[in-house]
């Protein structure tokens, strides 16, 4: 084992203007990719006119998310190679130049690669972020920064489908691309300036190339199975049997490079670190079930409340918002308690009763006990998300950051396509449909009525239950390590001390 001591100055080197300075820089670089995700959503209908191509319109969200999901673990083993400025900028930069390619793309498949691209620059900025955090501030103190990050998913989560909708309507649905030139570029300048006084850790290795082939393929054709299942194709399906095979065996060619390997992509300690382990899977049942539901519930809303299209977006925000307000209070106690894990503990048991009134109750609640019993959901989850990450990169060595960090971003994707998959099995599977067009008005044209639909989300809740039990269970398996409380207890970590 590696005993060097890292880089003595740490974070007691930073002031509290070089935090502030890096951490606003890397805010933007996350909002990039967070509001990518939520402003193209409403111009979708918009673009699949004016391209011609409507029939193939998801391969628009389908591909952002096959390379943002696949490079996340790279980016954090590559962060701890190269360092974090390095790689955030590099993120940057090919975020932007997907853009400007999405912008420019004269037709639906040349918008499909471009925002392949764009993936690939978006999908390790979330990660990185949290890294970057985790190298200026103790784990002690670590937790009450998170807030920040669920300000900027709140953030994008609200303004995403409001300008979305407007620009596309207003102006055109490139500048929806456009608009991430300037904040690019902005980002690559606050980031620059503000990560050149980040303490370094990284460490000279090799980037295992076979290793991120490997997983890079596992990943693509697990989502592809996950997103087609169902919709495109049916579960049982030679062409969702085949992808599924396909992705286990790469997965076991994974495993096995991952054994064989002078230096996996990801350190056998990291993935047999039982706080690692536990947090990590935790954090992805919980934040699966809560995509999930976003992504369910104002079809709930539209068929069985009998809201508009419109304000089923707005019925969503108890949810959204509750997050934020349960990862400020869970963050701002952990860095005060001694057993910081009994708040999310306390969250989830909040969560489950939530919906556990939504099973028994759901149909029979008034919109705004609807919306109660969503913010007390969103509250108890929200509670999970600092204390998660948090506890998971106290677990590791510094020069391990940037690894753990991506590796626990990428099950928590994974988890979310997984149990959007599950939600969807279910009502897709409860009406016997198994087309591409899931929506209210569909389901309407198609005679679906409003019995039916209570029934299927009773199934939908129960699920979301079962997950949010799940996440309970696996973190109160979590041990609780001793936060870190300074840059030299860290560093004596590291040696061995």
């Amino acid at each position: 084992m590696d005993k060097r001591v890292e880089t003595p100055p740490a974070q007691a080197a930073l002031s509290h203007a070089d935090i502030r300075s890096i951490l606003i820089g890397t805010m933007l670089a996350m909002f990039l990719a967070a509001l990518d995700q939520t402003i193209v959503a409403t111009a979708m209908p918009t673009i699949g006119r004016e391209l011609g191509d409507v029939a193939h319109l998801p391969w628009v969200v389908t591909a952002y998310l096959l390379a943002a999901t696949a490079v996340t673990p790279l980016y954090g083993k590559f962060a701890d190679i190269h360092g974090r400025r390095v790689t955030m900028l590099g993120g940057i930069v090919i975020f932007v130049i997907g853009s400007v390619a999405c912008a420019r793309a004269p037709s639906l498949w040349l918008l499909v690669a471009a925002r392949f691209v764009q993936g690939l620059g978006g999908g390790g900025l979330m990660a990185m972020a949290q890294t970057i955090v985790g190298d200026m501030v103790p784990p002690k103190e670590r937790g009450k920064y998170q807030v920040y990050f669920a300000s900027v998913f709140f953030t994008s989560s609200l303004l995403g489908p409001v300008l979305g909708g407007m620009i596309a309507e207003a102006l055109h649905w490139s500048v929806i691309f456009w608009i991430n030139l300037p904040l690019g570029l902005g980002a690559y300048w606050m980031t620059d300036k503000a990560l050149q006084r980040l303490p370094r850790h990284e460490r000279p290795h090799k980037l295992d190339v076979l290793g991120a082939l490997l997983m890079t393929g596992a990943t693509m054709t697990l989502l592809l199975a996950l997103s087609w299942g169902g919709t495109h194709y049916p579960w049982g399906s030679p062409p969702i049997i085949g992808l599924v095979a396909g992705s286990a065996l790469l997965w076991l060619c994974f495993a096995w490079r991952l054994r064989t390997a002078a230096e996996p992509l990801i350190p056998l300690t990291v993935l047999a670190n039982p706080v690692v382990r536990n947090a990590t899977v935790a954090a992805g049942f919980g934040m699966g079930t809560f995509i999930g539901l976003t992504i369910y519930l104002p079809l709930y809303f539209e068929t069985v409340m009998g809201l508009s299209a419109a304000n089923s977006g707005l019925g969503l925000i108890p949810l959204t918002c509750g997050t934020v307000f349960g990862a400020t209070s869970s963050g701002r106690a952990m860095g005060k308690l001694t057993h910081y894990k009994r708040v999310p503990v306390a969250g989830l048991s909040l969560a489950l009763v939530g919906t556990a009134v939504l099973i028994a109750y759901g149909d029979q609640l008034p919109l705004w006990a609807f919306g109660l019993v969503l913010a007390l959901i969103s509250v108890g989850f929200g509670m999970l998300l600092p204390v998660a990450t948090v506890s998971i990169q106290n677990a590791v060595p510094m020069h391990q950051l940037g690894t753990v960090t991506g590796t626990a971003n990428f099950f928590r994707q994974i988890g979310g396509a997984l149990i959007v998959a599950i939600f969807g099995a279910i009502v897709l599977g409860g009406l016997g449909a198994s087309g591409s067009g899931l929506s209210a008005e569909t389901l309407k044209a198609g005679g679906v009525d409003r019995a039916t639909m209570v029934g299927l989300f009773r199934y939908v809740f129960a699920a979301s239950f079962a997950g949010f039990a799940l996440a309970l269970l696996f973190l109160l398996r979590m041990k609780e390590l001793p936060l870190r409380g300074s840059a030299l207890a860290a560093a004596k970590e590291v040696a061995g001390e």
